[in-house]
């Protein structure tokens, strides 16, 4: 058998001014793919590997149209090469916006598509946060996608999807995909898989699994921070059963709309003065902050220091605040040296909302893997210390603080740009607080701009009446 592997994974805020260029991916090619550790599942007997091309970034704003076409471009060139195919799998994240690309899975999926032609079974494997669409879907044989949120089961459902398409292909079956969009858009902080109801609502779809004819059920929660028409919740069904998929679909899909009034935030979570009027009188430690709206890995653009700002103010002491990408201040404190006192403008680099602060800063420590654009520096200021970044990223894992000789377990306080807390970070919040700040990826929904989402949609709109109904994939009505 010959199974193609590739994709492309982003997530995208359309509120966000900062472009995704290439050079933010990180790009894997030909035997590149198969040896990463990614992909280290991809050792089938029986199957001929062609790797192709994925492109992998941290969550931003919109992908340019250039930097889309060229990874596409690349990508179909190398599936054109591998012609002929049994099966192609594609590793995706489901919400990627693209300048002047409506539906830019679908618009991926369908080029693919149109190369492998009819009879190749494709299998994808999505974010829960990702959107659906019925040209997605059209264009599938099979589809897996997260269970939790945190993400612990990535490689787990890459499996998931991997293995159907492989017993597809072994046993000559042809199965297919069910799908119920649900007009709900919550964002994932108040829809982890820590919290109820959905916690609940996602362990039930084991039991999915378990019926006949169903192969694997999916509860898609959306990205809400995606002004764009395909931007909703749904359940995703893969099945061999067209009657079956479809019953399951809608089942998942009624239990998530009742479900849809009840979710919370799992953390202690309020304004930015209430939580740091909690950390101050905290005795516990460390108190782990979250910089919600400004998260980079739900799209943020990770240079705001408006907390930063409200922290020095505050006089906080013991404090670690990772971190804030500004490549200007990063190669100030190259250019001044370690042990240097430095005056800095921090934040504000690369979003025009962002408003900096300015203060002299000893330099700490300076960390040059061998690229400007990977460059670290930690500064000391007004007994804060502050970790830059020259590239946006996140400070979400332990191994993040342990290479800049940082342990986040011996603060105070902690600072990170984040929603829900990474599941390393979360086991050490003594306690847990998420600040409800400004940034592109802002928990105030309903007062986003909305202006294609498709309406009505819960919480935008809460007077209306809503039936799933199950669409099935053109390629299953055959």
């Amino acid at each position: 058998m010959r199974i193609a592997v590739g994709g492309i994974h982003t997530e995208c805020s359309t509120y966000s001014p900062v472009l995704m260029a290439m050079e933010d991916f990180r790009v894997m090619r030909g035997a590149d793919l198969l040896g990463s550790d990614y992909f280290n599942f991809l050792n089938t007997e029986g199957v001929d590997h062609l790797p192709l091309l994925h492109a992998r970034a941290i969550p931003g704003g919109p992908v340019s149209h250039g930097a889309y076409e060229g990874f596409k471009t690349e990508f179909l060139d190398r599936l054109q090469a591998a012609i002929p195919l049994d099966g192609l799998y594609l590793a995706m994240h489901g919400a990627m916006n693209v300048e002047g690309v409506d539906d830019a899975e679908g618009d991926w999926i369908s080029a693919a598509r149109a190369v492998v032609g009819p009879h190749c079974i494709v299998a994808a494997s999505y974010d829960l946060h990702g959107n659906v669409s019925q040209k997605i879907v059209d264009q599938l044989d099979i589809f897996a996608a997260y269970r939790t949120a945190p993400h612990v089961d990535v490689r787990e459902t890459m499996v998931r999807a991997w293995s159907m398409l492989v017993d597809a292909l072994t046993s000559g079956s042809r199965p297919g995909v069910a799908w119920a969009p649900v007009p709900v858009l919550w964002p994932g902080e108040r829809t982890s898989t820590e919290d109820e109801p959905a916690k609940g609502l996602n362990l039930r779809l084991a039991d999915f699994d378990r019926r006949h004819g169903i192969l694997d059920a999916n509860l898609m929660i959306g990205y809400v921070w995606a002004d764009e028409p395909r931007a909703t919740a749904c359940a995703v069904v893969t099945a061999s059963d067209k009657a079956a998929g479809a019953k399951a679909a809608q089942e998942i899909a009624l239990a998530y709309w009742n479900a849809r009034k009840d979710f919370r935030f799992g953390p202690i979570t309020g304004p930015l003065d209430d939580m740091l009027d909690i950390a101050a009188a905290t005795k516990t430690a460390p108190v782990v902050l979250a910089d919600s709206g400004d998260n980079p890995t739900g799209g943020g653009v990770g240079d705001r220091a408006d907390v930063l700002s409200a922290v020095l103010s505050r006089k906080f002491e013991n404090t670690l605040f990772a971190g804030i990408t500004d490549r200007p201040a990063v190669e100030a404190c190259f250019a001044a040296g370690k042990g240097a006192i430095v005056p800095l403008s921090i934040g504000g680099s690369l979003d025009p909302a962002s408003v900096p602060v300015r203060v002299e800063a000893e330099v700490i420590l300076l960390d040059d893997p061998g690229s400007g654009a990977e460059r670290q520096a930690v500064i000391r200021t007004r007994g804060v210390t502050v970790v830059l970044a020259a590239r946006r990223r996140p400070y979400h894992n332990i191994a993040d603080f342990a290479r800049l000789g940082l342990d986040p377990r011996s603060v105070q306080l902690l600072v990170v740009k984040s929603g829900y807390l990474s599941p390393e970070l979360a086991p050490i919040a003594n306690p847990n607080l998420m600040a409800l700040t400004a940034g592109v990826v802002n928990q105030d929904i309903e007062s986003l701009a909305s202006h294609r989402r498709t309406r009505p949609i819960f919480p935008f709109d809460r007077n209306f009446v809503y039936q799933p109904q199950a669409r099935l994939s053109a390629r299953w009505q055959d």
